[in-house]
């Protein structure tokens, strides 16, 4: 059985794009070590600790609804259940993948 590092998702509300439209299917890979680490060299979390689940979440969606390069402001976009969502998604993944989870 192969080792599972990319996981589907389905956001409750959706991204909605600059042309109005609604992206709700995703794609997420397990966060690596560099993933965690080098956000917080970003000066927005040094400013603002909420700020590291909003970078390191555009680090680790690698699709969302017809977008593969997933940014910052994309993140920073999401309604606030969608951003919840992403991220006890990305704790749901960890579960799945057999890895003990890192709180």
């Amino acid at each position: 059985m192969a080792f599972k590092t990319q996981f589907p998702f389905r956001l409750p509300r959706g991204f909605v794009d600059e042309d109005g439209n609604v992206h709700r299917d995703g794609v997420m890979r397990l966060a690596t070590a560099r993933d965690e680490i080098l956000p917080l060299q970003d000066y927005r979390v040094q400013s603002n600790r909420a700020y590291l689940v909003i970078v390191l979440l555009s680090r680790v969606v690698t699709k969302l609804g017809e977008h593969q390069h997933i940014t910052v402001d994309m993140i920073e976009n999401l309604f606030s259940t969608d951003l919840a969502y992403s991220r006890s998604s990305t704790e749901r993944s960890t579960r799945r993948a057999g890895l003990p989870s890192i709180a």
